[in-house]
């Protein structure tokens, strides 16, 4: 017990968080590493260079003639995977604050900082890419003493890629990072921190045990799903799962017990015996709360049961996806999924297509909000089309964020008007250092789930780091958009906007949407309208074809009446034909600049 350590690294996206871990893994022998970043084992994580999960690895470390059991947890750096980070946090005792030396501190390294703190974690600050040519390790950290309050001795100067600094970061770890407390002989309390689908042996979940020990064939209960199971292996996560017989206490380890429905492993649940229960549950995490909502639907609609398949497959190896079915009249049945933000949703689309072979198409995104009538009933709506009608409403509240954004002097005027051009109000901003400053806003959620990220970094050439926290619902007059094609809503380009910024943006969908409608045999008039008023109009124009072209000279009476009765035929298409929205319309509503 006195010999483990359960640790994780924390730092902002692209500050060197995996390839530190590998050479970690590699000084202590754990694995060979062969290609880059070992514990991203997902095809998307590495085409990306990102990690999107939490990855859990055990190493043995020699140190002053004893053996030391380190427990590593990856986490992910991108704001929309916080989840996974608060979750790692959770169980652990102390963690790597790493710190690019060539960026300095970036939005995420705070937020990720708070979080740990609020844990009581004990924290290793870690210099990381001193060997870059352009990399400030004196200024960087200045920042790191500012922000932490820690000695200039306590900072290890770091490097993934050659290996600087490793050992230092061992013997940190094994130093300054307290062991797990716990009772060995108190009854068995095990908090879920992650779970993994595997096709042939179901559910693996994955525990770190707070108090006593687990055995194989041990009969153990879950605490707040009631569920009775049989441990058929525990064990603990080397780069394969390496079973056990025992696991004490203080560990991390994961247990198969065939369990097959995925809503049976909740992460945060807490495992135990049912010989000994203990007496209550330990106090897990928070329930995760979606930011951005958008429909899915199949291609075919026949693949809703498949779809649903997948979905609840892939909930498994990420706790912070929720949906719930939905149907719409273009498109027919679906979900209502809730994301955490526009990357995970888009990470998502791309695992369904690739894990799953589903073809989805997916709505506009938007966010949840309160919606009070005249009779002061309260309702959460979560999709434009659950709107009750205009004359009925009260009032409408949205939720707001409190943004953080960190960047260099010379950007500022252009990010200042960026986020008043998205409803922003200036909070505070604060000198970083040197020519960096944080500024602070207020704003809508729904202002920047679509474009605001891209927007922001191609402004500031890629400097800019942002994070956020939800903060609260604040009354706003908003109003419901629909488009209109021949007439009829589609449900699905519905969406809620501002009424300041309601007629460009309608007249900004029409004008997208004639681009990209395939011309038919008849007129197609795409509308903007809020209630009943029409606020822009684009016509599609039909295909015709010149029917007088065989009339050579002639009367005119001859030439009229073939128009004439084209005419009359394209009256009757319109009547009877009904105009189909490529997938490409949906996507391009997001991307309208």
């Amino acid at each position: 017990m006195k010999n483990i350590r359960n640790f994780c690294i924390i730092a902002h996206i692209d500050h060197g968080k995996s390839t530190l871990a590998d050479r970690l893994l590699e000084r202590t022998k754990t694995i060979e590493v062969t290609e880059g970043q070992m514990l991203d084992d997902m095809d998307l994580e590495r085409e990306r260079g990102i990690t999107i999960k939490s990855h859990a690895i055990q190493m043995d470390y020699q140190m002053d003639g004893e053996t030391y059991r380190l427990n590593l947890i990856d986490t992910p750096g991108h704001v929309d995977f916080s989840y996974e980070v608060s979750r790692s946090i959770a169980a652990c005792e102390g963690c790597l604050l790493v710190v690019d030396s060539t960026q300095g501190v970036q939005a995420q390294t705070i937020s990720n900082l708070y979080m740990a703190i609020e844990h009581d974690l004990e924290i290793i600050p870690v210099l990381n890419k001193c060997d870059m040519p352009n990399s400030m390790p004196e200024e960087v950290e200045d920042e790191i003493i500012e922000l932490l309050g820690c000695k200039r001795e306590e900072i290890i100067r770091a490097s993934g890629r050659t290996g600087q600094g490793v050992d230092d970061i061992l013997r940190a770890v094994v130093e300054r990072i307290p062991a797990p407390v716990g009772d060995e002989d108190a009854p068995l309390q095990a908090l879920i921190f992650d779970s993994v689908f595997n096709p042939f042996r179901g559910i693996i979940a994955y525990f770190k045990i707070v108090n006593g020990s687990i055995r194989q064939g041990e009969d153990v209960l879950f605490v707040n799903t009631q569920k009775k199971y049989s441990a058929d292996e525990v064990g603990v996560l080397k780069m394969n799962l390496s079973p056990r017989k025992v696991l004490g206490c203080g560990d991390v380890g994961y247990i198969v017990s065939g369990i097959k429905t995925a809503t049976e492993v909740k992460v945060g649940d807490t495992i135990t015996t049912v010989e000994r229960p203990c007496k209550e549950a330990i106090a897990g995490f928070e329930e995760v709360k979606p930011m951005v909502f958008a429909g899915v639907y199949p291609v075919e609609t026949e693949d809703f049961e498949q779809l649903r398949a997948s979905l609840e497959k892939l909930q498994l190896n990420d706790a912070s996806l929720s949906f719930t079915p939905e149907s719409s009249v273009a498109l027919g049945f679906g979900f209502r999924c809730g994301f955490l933000g526009l990357l995970h949703m888009e990470i998502v689309q791309e695992r369904l297509d690739r894990e799953f072979n589903m073809d989805v198409i997916t709505t506009v995104p938007n966010v949840s909000y309160f919606v009070y009538d005249k009779h002061g009933n309260k309702k959460e709506v979560h999709n434009p089309a659950g709107m009750p009608e205009a004359t009925e409403i009260d009032h409408i509240e949205e939720p707001y964020i409190r943004a953080s954004i960190i960047t260099k002097t010379d950007f500022i005027g252009n990010i200042m008007t960026l986020c008043l051009g998205k409803r922003g109000e200036l909070v505070k901003q604060e000198y970083v250092s040197g020519d960096r400053v944080e500024l602070y806003y207020d704003m809508p959620l729904a202002e920047i789930v679509i474009d605001f990220y891209d927007k922001l970094k191609s402004m500031s050439k890629g400097y800019a780091s942002f994070d956020y926290h939800p903060l609260e619902f604040r009354p706003s007059k908003l109003v419901k958009l629909d488009i209109l094609l021949n007439g009829e809503p589609v449900d699905a380009l519905s969406t809620l906007t501002h009424v300041d910024n309601s007629v460009t943006f309608g007249r900004r969908i029409c004008e997208k949407l004639k681009e990209l409608l395939p011309r038919q045999q008849f007129d197609i008039a795409i509308q903007a309208a809020i209630g009943a008023k029409i606020i822009a109009r684009e016509t599609v124009k039909q295909v015709r074809k010149d029917v007088t072209a065989k009339c050579y000279g002639g009367d005119i009476s001859r030439k009229r009446k073939l128009l004439e009765k084209q005419k009359r035929g394209k009256k009757r298409m319109k009547e009877i034909g009904n105009v189909q929205v490529p997938q490409k319309a949906f996507l391009a509503v997001l991307k309208l600049d």
